[in-house]
């Protein structure tokens, strides 16, 4: 549910990491819309397990950096994150175009 949010962030941040508290508190009010709001601490509780699982596996997407409390997303994880940027702006990109090329096509007189 908040997971885009959580790896979009820890993405954002890098190396340097971020604590549980701040991130719960940037998930939160990305979440947040003109008609709803979510309970914070339910969103807590989600990126709290969403840390510790992601953790605590060998193959987890999460590190730990030298800050007590701080994560951040370890290579493979960055690296994933990378590819699906890559890959949205690609998808963006071709969308872009689509419609220009069609816009071209309602313009021509016929």
């Amino acid at each position: 549910m908040y997971e885009q949010h959580i790896l979009k962030i820890l993405y954002d941040v890098g190396k340097r990491g971020i604590s549980v508290s701040l991130l719960a508190k940037h998930v939160y009010n990305m979440s947040c819309t003109l008609f709803s709001r979510p309970d914070f601490n339910e969103v807590l509780r989600y990126v709290r397990n969403f840390v510790v699982r992601n953790t605590r596996s060998n193959g987890g997407l999460l590190e730990r950096t030298g800050r007590w409390g701080y994560y951040c997303l370890n290579a493979k994880g960055m690296a994933m994150m990378r590819q699906q940027f890559a890959g949205d702006e690609a998808a963006a990109d071709s969308k872009k175009e689509e419609e220009e090329s069609r816009q071209l096509l309602l313009d021509f007189p016929t």
